[in-house]
């Protein structure tokens, strides 16, 4: 695994001992990072279920303003914190150990509107795809900055819904058996 591009391009990074996380391939992330440029530079970026933080990482890489990772596997948070420690990363990031839910929960009671949500549970833990979801379509206006977007990597045999509350899916992209669904706030 490595970042795909930015200041860090083609530094490798770490993931979690064992088979219980998931890294976002290389492939993958660069797709999702394609259709992300132009949102990119100087966006506050959560990478939810963070796993390795590949994701976040390659943001900050890009030049977002400040990434929030979200992650309580220890196995997964020693690899966020050693791939940020390997890098040199000293700022511009925030690490829950908790929950996804009590980082969220906290944006919100500080008020800190979100540019680009990427979240990627387990695949097979389907309440974390639609609690995680349903808590951003509904507190969107404090969450979500305006113009915000919430890309989602699922397995692609297992659709997500089109709409949780505000959030309406976009656009999808398939890649082998990944999947990666977008969602923006739409009043409809």
């Amino acid at each position: 695994m490595r970042v795909i591009a930015g200041i860090y391009r083609s530094r490798s990074l770490e993931a979690p001992r064992g088979t219980a996380t998931r890294p976002t391939s290389d492939r993958l992330r660069e797709t999702l990072f394609n259709v992300l440029t132009p949102r990119i530079e100087g966006a506050r970026f959560a990478d939810l279920y963070a796993g390795s933080g590949a994701v976040g990482i390659e943001a900050i890489s890009r030049g977002a303003e400040h990434v929030w990772f979200a992650e309580k596997a220890p196995a997964a948070l020693a690899a966020i914190r050693g791939n940020l420690s390997k890098l040199k990363i000293n700022g511009g990031y925030l690490v829950e150990d908790r929950s996804v839910s009590k980082l969220l929960s906290s944006l919100a009671k500080a008020q800190r509107q979100l540019d680009i949500v990427f979240l990627d549970p387990p695949y097979e833990d389907t309440e974390a795809y639609s609690g995680t979801l349903g808590l951003l379509g509904s507190e969107h206006a404090t969450l979500i900055a305006a113009g915000g977007v919430v890309v989602v990597e699922h397995q692609k045999k297992a659709p997500l819904a089109e709409r949780y509350g505000a959030l309406g899916r976009t656009r999808v992209l398939q890649q082998g058996d990944a999947a990666l669904s977008f969602y923006a706030v739409s009043e409809s």
